[in-house]
């Protein structure tokens, strides 16, 4: 089963990439870059989903340009790399979390491939797919990379602005433990696909009103910096156990 890495501010790059397309273009508009295939990573294809440069925002996304273009390109599995911010107390920086369901408060965004004529009724009870998330549980295992918690629970905003206190306190009220803007429709679409799906969460930051001083994005790059080392050795391993 060939897999797909969908990066973002967590992970921009792998070491020793190459192209794997020639061209980013799909029936469903262009995707956010060329994917990428990297030999260091079990020949795992990557996609940067916010660009070249961090172009997108959250809600600029192309996310069926970009599932449709790994799917046409052989994956059949993605995990997909979030940073996020803590919502669950203990969640400190640069912690791993590997979430079990989530919760979208997105809007507006293009998230589905079912029209009237070919309806897509996606069974969505388990967002994030069970046995490749015991993979990653198992790729953590051997790599000796902590997971912080993995039952946590995603939750989508739209974003691109943080958000207030109150809608942080909302969000743990609902069942949430970690926020992030990302996760869907992406995870939505690959289960349209028939993609299996999961994601690793790096938390970045204190979500609003869960940590003393405001949330800069200067500080959550220095996490992601500290960070880099295990999440690819994470990867790596991941590689090896699939």
């Amino acid at each position: 089963m060939r897999l797909a890495i969908i990066g973002g501010t967590g992970l921009t790059a792998l070491d020793d990439a190459v192209p794997a397309a020639p061209s980013r273009r799909t029936p469903f508009g262009d995707a956010s870059a060329l994917p990428q295939r990297s030999a260091a990573f079990g020949e795992a294809l990557f996609l940067n989903r916010h660009g070249d440069g961090h172009a997108l925002l959250p809600h600029e996304i192309n996310y069926r340009a970009n599932l449709w273009l790994l799917r046409e390109l052989g994956a059949e599995a993605v995990v997909a790399v979030f940073a996020v911010g803590g919502i669950r107390a203990g969640l400190a920086d640069g912690r791993f979390v590997l979430p079990r369901q989530l919760v979208d408060y997105t809007w507006g965004r293009a998230h589905t491939f079912s029209t009237s004529a070919k309806p897509l009724y996606a069974d969505f009870t388990e967002p994030f797919t069970p046995h490749l998330r015991e993979q990653i549980r198992a790729a953590a295992d051997t790599a000796h990379v902590a997971l912080a918690a993995d039952d946590g629970v995603y939750g989508c905003t739209q974003g691109p602005r943080l958000e207030t206190a109150a809608e942080i306190d909302r969000l743990e009220r609902d069942g949430c433990t970690v926020v992030g803007m990302t996760a869907m429709p992406e995870a939505a679409l690959a289960r349209e696909l028939q993609m299996a799906y999961a994601g690793i969460c790096l938390v970045v930051n204190p979500a609003a009103g869960r940590g003393e001083g405001g949330i800069t994005l200067a500080a959550m790059r220095r996490v992601v910096a500290a960070a880099r080392p295990r999440l690819l050795r994470l990867l790596a391993a991941l590689a090896d156990v699939r």
